[in-house]
């Protein structure tokens, strides 16, 4: 077995152990019996609900390389509730799907793409490959969000700057754990599809390394896909900019998403990046 096998079959087993845990007996449809040791189901009851033996479901949380069927797995899911996101989640990791190729976007994006970008005017607005680097973005978006034609290719990965990066915590203030929360969830949903690639284990091994939160959050395996919705930035000269958050793949390249975010408000915020626009594009800061 290779390393990328071995390390898709380690993220399977520690899914299964985080979603086992958070099921209790009540919620399965069982009676709660004597005082557990550890929270959640135990691996008996996952293998009983599901029908499969102990042995085997043992195996599979401890990551061996054994065989899944599809009925197994909607049976798997079904004990541990998993939602939409979770379930394709777990697909992914045993079924070993192939994984979508990883377009190359050295030459940039098409023109069409990036003149729909510039026609949202102050909808900051950007679009993200698989790996959530941001590849493309309008003016808006570089007067928020950062000047993305200064930063490196790391720098302009959205889970990287949002775990490392100052100014990010400091435009989203109290509202920065569930934008890192939501976007690690996101990133954990698009590596399943890329479970051991060097260049992921890379970008993981160092934000372990580097951020705490990523750190203690990585293990506990949350999926998302999706818009945020309502998000609140604290421009430091736009001031507070609220917006509705609105994200789409792109048809003729469905390994590109669109975000967009939609002034609210009631016109105020529409307002200020009016002004902020304007006064950029006459070099007044």
């Amino acid at each position: 077995m290779n390393t990328s096998d071995n390390e898709r079959l380690q993220e399977l087993a520690q899914f299964l152990r985080t979603r086992r845990a958070r099921i209790s007996p009540e919620q399965a449809g069982l009676p709660s019996g004597t005082r557990r040791r550890t929270p959640g189901l135990r691996r008996g009851e996952v293998a009983l609900l599901s029908g499969v033996s102990i042995d085997w479901y043992t195996w599979l949380e401890q990551a061996r390389n054994i065989q899944v069927s599809t009925q197994v797995l909607s049976n798997i899911a079904r004990v541990l509730q998993l939602d939409t996101n979770e379930r394709k989640h777990l697909f992914l990791l045993a079924l070993q799907q192939v994984p979508i190729e990883v377009t190359s976007l050295e030459s940039g994006i098409s023109p069409l793409l990036q003149n729909f970008l510039d026609l949202q005017g102050t909808s900051p607005a950007y679009v993200m490959d698989q790996r959530l680097n941001i590849v493309a973005w309008n003016k808006a978006a570089n007067l928020i969000y950062g000047d993305y034609e200064k930063m490196s290719g790391r720098d302009r990965n959205s889970v990287w700057r949002t775990f490392t990066s100052p100014d990010v915590r400091q435009l989203l203030r109290e509202h920065w754990e569930a934008h890192a929360r939501h976007r690690l969830a996101s990133f954990r949903a698009s590596y399943g599809k890329f479970t051991g690639d060097p260049w992921w284990m890379e970008l993981i091994d160092d934000l372990k390394r580097i951020s705490p939160e990523f750190s203690a959050w990585w293990p506990q395996h949350d999926v998302l896909g999706g818009p945020e919705g309502k998000k609140v930035n604290y421009h430091p000269t736009g001031g507070v900019l609220e917006f509705e958050q609105l994200s789409f793949q792109v048809a003729d390249s469905p390994q590109l998403t669109a975000v967009i975010n939609i002034p609210s408000g009631g016109g105020d915020t529409a307002y200020k990046l009016a002004k902020l626009l304007s006064s950029h594009t006459n070099g007044i800061e």
